[in-house]
């Protein structure tokens, strides 16, 4: 339920940018979710209508684009997708991997007028 909470940040920050930019309307909003960002994209569109409703993002399109995780792995250097399940390197089988991506959540762009 944290994702309402979340909308309304987007809908704060969009309200924030249009004071500073003076526009009047969105017209597009387009998110970016990490794959292990905690986020759930559909979520985020059954709850926009209602953070929006009122503010200048009323009746926006939404664009929601998920982003894979990325891993490198510490022993071979190899940077890429790793199986969840085996959760370890796909090339040496290390397990000395760490995450370099795939937590991000950001405004990618606005369509205004």
């Amino acid at each position: 339920m944290h994702e309402l909470a979340i909308t309304e940040s987007v809908i704060e920050l969009i309200n924030r940018e249009a004071r500073e930019k003076d526009f009047k309307k969105v017209l597009g909003i387009s998110l970016r979710v990490g794959e292990y960002s905690g986020i759930i994209p559909e979520c985020i569109r059954e709850f926009f209508p209602i953070a929006a409703r009122g503010s200048i993002a009323q009746g926006a399109e939404l664009e929601i684009v998920s982003l894979p995780a990325s891993f490198r792995c510490l022993h071979c250097g190899y940077q890429g997708a790793v199986d969840r399940k085996a959760a370890c390197c796909p090339q040496c089988a290390s397990r000395e991997i760490r995450m370099v991506s795939g937590r991000e959540f950001f405004v990618d762009s606005l369509k205004v007028e």
